[in-house]
């Protein structure tokens, strides 16, 4: 029996992956959390042997549960589920050492099947996402210009970000200007867009 832990923060979707996950003689899923903080204390307590779970969720998002899983449980396999098949996520799950990552309008049996053959070894990534990444590159932002634009996304001052990162109004600035001209962008909204269609952020 493949034991399965669920991490989504839409009740509703949690439901119908739990339902579709248990038609299947062989998974049994074992625990359901809806946000990213509550990973690694469920997986200790229900050792799961694959873990599915959404990007974005409040707290932790799923790539950073997905890291802290794979330092707490390794035996644990990650597979990523999301909405959004942005390359960016792709490369920053595998770094995070997912061995799966697939998109939520897949067919059921994809989904099922990934559980499978993740739990058996191998890795699982939807092919045109595996394309698009590659054809799309590695991001080019630093972590610290990452952390800026995050901070810049909601309209925030230089003064806001600088207060809520600690740094220099004056490094806040030549972090968003690198980012600006990484991105391709004219401005800080839309490096912040570009790198949120990419899967940068």
């Amino acid at each position: 029996m493949i034991r399965v832990l669920l991490a989504d923060d839409q009740a509703m979707v949690r439901g119908a992956l739990a339902t579709v996950l248990g038609l299947e003689s062989d998974i049994e899923v074992v625990g359901q959390v809806g946000s990213g903080d509550e990973v690694v204390a469920a997986a200790r307590e229900t050792e799961p042997d694959v873990a599915l779970l959404d990007v974005q969720m409040p707290g932790k998002d799923g790539l950073e549960a997905a890291a802290d899983l794979r330092a707490a449980l390794p035996s644990c396999r990650v597979i990523i589920c999301t909405t959004f098949g942005r390359p960016g996520y792709l490369a920053r799950a595998m770094a995070a050492g997912a061995a799966g990552f697939v998109v939520k309008d897949a067919p059921p049996e994809q989904l099922v099947e990934a559980v499978r053959r993740v739990h058996s070894g191998l890795r699982v990534v939807d092919p045109a996402l595996a394309a698009e990444s590659l054809a799309t590159g590695a991001s080019p932002l630093t972590g610290r210009e990452r952390d800026v634009l995050r901070e810049a996304k909601d309209g925030s001052t230089v003064a806001d970000v600088a207060r809520a990162l600690h740094l220099s109004e004056g490094t806040v600035r030549n972090h968003l200007s690198a980012a600006i001209g990484k991105t391709g962008a004219r401005t800080r909204a839309e490096a912040v867009r570009v790198s949120e269609e990419r899967g940068w952020l």
